[in-house]
């Protein structure tokens, strides 16, 4: 269930709280670079879009391989080395998730990503029926 509490400010492309019921299996995904699979960023050097676009289709590919779709992520954590790219960021995530009842998000701007080029990454938790 998404809810956003009249006694919270109203969230900007996000819900404040997503609640789940058992039986489920949650699944917790590793955060996502916008890597390729032969292991080179997408679009030429500093192209956010590209990298970002990337990243949700790992994050699709690993979701399939559980069975699952975006409709069963309740949670993404993503993280920026620089926020001015959240407008392009909405963009690219509003082609992926459902725009009536995003998943929990938090936005983190960071120094540096675990690899050299790195623009941006997702984390996600999913929340799927039982096998």
């Amino acid at each position: 269930t998404f809810i956003n509490p009249s006694t919270i400010a109203p969230p900007r492309g996000y819900t404040h709280v997503v609640e789940t019921t058992a039986p489920s299996r949650t699944v917790y995904f590793s955060g996502q670079l916008g890597m390729t699979p032969d292991g080179k960023f997408a679009g030429g050097a500093g192209d956010f879009r590209a990298q970002a676009t990337q990243c949700f289709e790992n994050l699709k590919a690993a979701l399939a391989a559980v069975g699952g779709g975006f409709e069963h992520v309740v949670k993404i954590t993503n993280f920026f080395v620089d926020m001015a790219h959240l407008q392009t960021f909405f963009e690219v995530r509003d082609r992926y998730v459902n725009t009536k009842a995003p998943p929990a998000s938090t936005a983190i701007q960071i120094v540096k990503l675990a690899r050299e080029g790195a623009l941006f990454e997702i984390e996600a938790i999913a929340v799927l029926p039982p096998k």
